[in-house]
């Protein structure tokens, strides 16, 4: 990141420190933002870390295509998720990538856990975030590193600046444990792919990066304890389930591979996901709801037949609420396909 020469000029100086509040429409989770030099930026990253439970997953953020479109609009950076994994190990994983991952302005990462409702992230603009319910604990864990409150913080993200990679960099101006790197392991396309495979990590659309409270977990999962049909569902990570039902609709968009069964699933699980949107109160219910619209579209457009409705639930309920049963899949495959078949879908 360099700031702009206008920006320099500025009277006021840039210090580290940090600012925190409480998120927007909660009443027991804070949002800190966070300006450290890097060696104490770790130390935060490394603290927060393993103050977690056993497992969290890791976030990658970075820009997977160059600008395509006539008018040379910028590209928009990729969210990629890991699945649970124990800390140790993504520290572990960590190790041989930090200095790359700290000062290169193309790429962003992060740890978190929704079931502990915890999650930091350092952005591409080199700026520390961190959505907590145990506030004390991570002003603590500020204090350590030296990080001072200032409630009045400037931040460089407030002043002109450029993002740079580290190959926009003279050898000279990196650091020194950097320059004796190739270019290619210098590249982020390179060493963020290398984290990719290494993690198992996916892509995740932003409309569906969530963060849960610990009250708002616990809500969620008292409602499925005290459903006998979705009780399963219980103590499993929501903002995971909300991710399953989009992978279910990609799949479904392409060419659904289960049976009749596995399909029943998917739309179960939507079941469960709707019973959950009726029975929490605002805004948590709208957050939800507006997390599901761009797949819920996508699975919405991609429905056949729709005069007619699959197993839709008792008492059933109106056309709209369930949407999901009014017809079937145009990319069905074999299996799915015979079991409609069997199953007297294709009747006239």
């Amino acid at each position: 990141m360099q700031l702009w020469p206008q920006a320099r000029r500025r009277p006021r100086v840039l210090r580290e420190g940090y600012t925190f509040s409480l998120l927007e429409n909660s009443t027991d989770t804070y949002h800190f933002s966070v300006l450290a030099g890097m060696q104490r930026t770790r130390r935060v990253f490394t603290d927060f870390a393993r103050a977690l439970p056993d497992e969290a997953f890791f976030i990658l953020e970075f820009y997977t295509s160059e600008p395509t479109d006539s008018d040379g609009e910028a590209p928009v950076p990729v969210v990629h998720y890991s699945p649970y994994l124990p800390v140790g190990e993504i520290l572990e994983t960590l190790e041989p990538y930090w200095d790359r991952l700290l000062n290169d302005g193309f790429v962003g990462f992060g740890i978190a856990s929704n079931w502990a409702s915890q999650e930091l992230f350092y952005s591409e603009e080199k700026l520390l975030t961190c959505f907590t319910d145990h506030h004390i604990r991570f002003m603590d864990q500020l204090a350590r590193a030296g990080v001072p409150h200032r409630p009045e913080l400037l931040l460089h993200t407030d002043l002109g600046h450029d993002h740079l990679s580290l190959l926009c960099l003279e050898r000279a101006n990196l650091p020194a444990s950097l320059r004796g790197y190739s270019d290619r392991d210098l590249d982020y396309a390179t060493f963020c792919r290398e984290l990719l495979e290494l993690f198992g990590m996916y892509p995740v659309e932003e409309s569906l990066s969530f963060f849960f409270s610990r009250r708002e977990q616990a809500l969620i999962d008292e409602l499925l304890r005290a459903h006998p049909e979705f009780a399963d569902y219980a103590e499993e990570d929501f903002g995971a389930l909300l991710l399953d039902w989009n992978d279910f609709v990609t799949e479904c968009g392409t060419r659904f591979e289960g049976d009749l069964w596995e399909y029943r699933q998917g739309l179960r699980l939507r079941d469960m996901i709707q019973y959950v949107i009726a029975s929490t109160p605002e805004p948590l219910c709208t957050r939800i709801g507006q997390a599901l619209l761009e797949p819920d579209e996508r699975f919405r457009q991609n429905l056949t037949d729709r005069r007619k409705r699959l197993d839709a639930p008792q008492p059933a309920p109106s056309a709209e609420d369930h949407f999901w049963y009014n017809g079937v899949i145009r990319h069905a495959g074999v299996d799915l396909r015979r079991d409609l078949i069997r199953h007297g879908w294709y009747k006239p």
